[in-house]
């Protein structure tokens, strides 16, 4: 099942291009996951109907009948990718219900929506149940990076960079492996904004696509 082209962010695309062989079909599904997720916190205006939609998720991944949601292109594409499979993605969805529920967000919340959306995408794509800490704490950073690139709260933003400086640390000798090079990617993307006190961009632009390459080929 392909997804269309506004299924997946520009970036996540571009990460997933850089996925093991047979891997790069069920990464553009978990992106798009992520990103139907954020489109429920971002066009919730009530917290109980924004928790309806998102518990509608979890009741697609817990369905052990793989029918619930047949024909939604990013539940289709999921199933046929092997991600509806993929660990965390309950925790996931708790990460944006933090951002969905809460009428404003605290440094607990935070760390709570850092936690579920960063750690448990960065599980779900390396695809290990139990992944190190490291991992783990590199996602929070690239999800606290992302949320400030994109929250219109400008304190919210910058409360979201300063935790993510403090998380830095965690992610010091991490020792990635071939199979998870999109999310070396994204967290040295990340990290490089973070500690220039930048959020995400929210577009491809010239640059940002030679800082993708050269971090993709050196590292850095």
């Amino acid at each position: 099942m392909s997804l269309g082209d506004d299924a997946v962010p520009p970036l996540a695309m571009l990460l997933s291009a850089h996925a093991a062989a047979g891997q790069v079909d069920r990464h553009r599904a978990l992106w798009a996951f992520d990103a139907r997720l954020a489109k429920v916190a971002r066009t919730t205006s009530e917290a109980m109907i924004g928790q309806m939609r998102l518990a509608w998720w979890n009741d697609v991944i817990d369905d052990g009948t793989g029918m619930k949601g047949t024909g939604e292109p990013v539940v289709d594409a999921m199933r046929a990718s092997g991600a509806m499979d993929a660990p965390a993605l309950s925790a996931v969805i708790d990460g944006w219900e933090v951002l969905v529920v809460e009428p404003e967000i605290d440094l607990i919340g935070l760390r709570d929506y850092a936690a579920g959306r960063g750690g448990g995408l960065f599980r779900a794509l390396a695809d290990v149940a139990e992944a190190p800490d490291w991992l783990e704490a590199a996602g929070r950073v690239w999800a606290l990076w992302d949320l400030a690139g994109h929250v219109g709260d400008a304190a919210l933003g910058k409360a979201a960079l300063e935790l993510a400086q403090e998380l830095l640390p965690q992610v010091d000798g991490a020792r990635w492996t071939r199979g998870w090079k999109p999310l070396r990617i994204a967290f040295t993307l990340a990290r490089q904004d973070v500690l220039e006190g930048r959020g995400a961009s929210t577009g491809i632009s010239r640059a940002l696509a030679w800082r993708l390459l050269r971090i993709a080929l050196v590292g850095r």
